[in-house]
């Protein structure tokens, strides 16, 4: 986004300044190893160069003021004064974060704080993560500068997601948004969050992200359930071995699981956990070819065993597989509508949105949209 549209637009909501910062931080999207960071496994996001820009004004009193370009409501408070609102909407997001810093004795400044985003409204592609890193971000800027603790601040955003919002998300989304890197993914394993950075060379190809344009309505729900689901299936096995997550389980251990609906689920957890590691070995070898067949493991599996695709997640994996010149594509999110993720022959991507675009359109009377983006670094200042 330009920065002086951006400052227009600043100075239209809350009055001229000259004297204004300016950050930027990544949506995200997860390559493969979905659904396993809430049971302790490996994943392997990166970080978008699409995502949430704001123009910030420091105050020399206690009020933060926040306005949206994409909302209409404007939200205030004061310092010392955080509670969580309905009527506050998206706000509470940054509220969270703003008292959760306060709690643990960050010194903040009040702010005048204009938001722009450039990520589709309930995609999959971690739009609330990417508010919170980045109010955080801002906040501790005046006084931290560069020398934020990234990795704190992703633990801190998750427990506001957690505990002031009430979402029970894991801890990849605020990682990966704090934590990105340029034309890298990150290797997190989501129990001990040691990470390392895989470069992300697609050589011929470029990683194309299929919008349905269907709202997650199921997501919520059905994230519980699975997440009841592999917590029943892991008592289960841990009568027979010693594990701490679903992720230490081979495939053998099936075998403890009567249930067949328990089986899928903790089937999809043990392989796709296995396919992070296969992918992260693949890539570091420039063989994308085997990336796009893990894939389309991938979707199956989310689809069969784990049941979190859905008509139109599978309709546009299906559209693109037939498309010749694109060698994998899968579900990316929670499921149940929001995005796919495919890799595309980089002189093909015209006639591959078309020919799926066309297709999808056919088979749920919705027309998607597609986003050609680079990867890029965590949440930052610009300008």
């Amino acid at each position: 986004m330009d920065i002086n549209l951006l400052k227009e637009e600043f100075n239209n909501a809350f009055g001229y300044s000259n004297d204004l910062n300016y950050f930027f931080s990544p949506g995200r999207v997860n390559l493969i190893g979905e659904h396993i960071d809430y049971n302790g496994g490996l994943v392997f996001p990166c970080a978008l160069s699409i995502g949430i820009y704001a123009a910030v004004r420091y105050r020399d009193d206690d009020i933060v003021n926040l306005r949206s370009k994409n909302m209409n409501n404007i939200v205030s408070f004061k310092l010392d004064n955080i509670k969580y609102d309905d009527s506050d909407g998206w706000g509470n997001y940054p509220k969270g974060v703003v008292k959760y810093l306060l709690d643990g004795g960050y010194n903040l400044k009040g702010a005048d704080v204009y938001f722009v985003t450039t990520l589709p409204d309930g995609a999959g592609l971690s739009s609330s993560a990417a508010l919170e890193v980045l109010t955080g971000y801002l906040m501790l800027y005046p006084s931290l500068g560069e020398k934020i603790d990234r990795v704190e601040l992703a633990k801190l955003c998750q427990r506001v997601e957690n505990e002031f919002v009430g979402v029970n998300c894991g801890i990849m989304d605020q990682f990966s948004v704090a934590m990105g890197k340029k034309n890298s993914a990150v290797l997190l394993d989501c129990n001990t969050l040691e990470y390392e950075y895989a470069p992300l060379e697609l050589n011929d190809y470029s990683l194309v992200i299929m919008n349905t344009n269907k709202r997650r309505e199921l997501a919520d729900s059905k994230y519980n359930e699975r997440r009841s689901e592999c917590d029943k299936s892991l008592e289960i096995i841990g009568q027979h071995k010693s594990i701490r997550n679903i992720c230490e389980a081979d495939i053998d251990d099936l075998k403890y699981l009567n249930d067949e609906v328990l089986r899928k689920r903790a089937r999809h957890v043990i392989t796709e956990n296995e396919r992070v590691k296969k992918a992260v070995e693949v890539l570091k070898t420039g063989n994308v070819e085997e990336f796009g067949n893990l894939l389309k493991q991938s979707h199956d599996s989310l689809r069969d065993d784990y049941e979190v695709t859905g008509l139109h997640l599978d309709a546009i994996v299906e559209e693109a597989l037939k498309f010749d010149g694109c060698i994998g594509a899968r579900m990316t999110g929670a499921g149940f509508g929001g995005c796919a993720i495919a890799l595309v022959e980089k002189n093909k991507i015209k006639e591959f949105t078309d020919f799926v675009g066309k297709n999808y359109l056919y088979r749920t009377n919705i027309t998607p949209n597609f986003y050609m983006c680079s990867v890029e670094d965590g949440v930052k200042k610009i300008g």
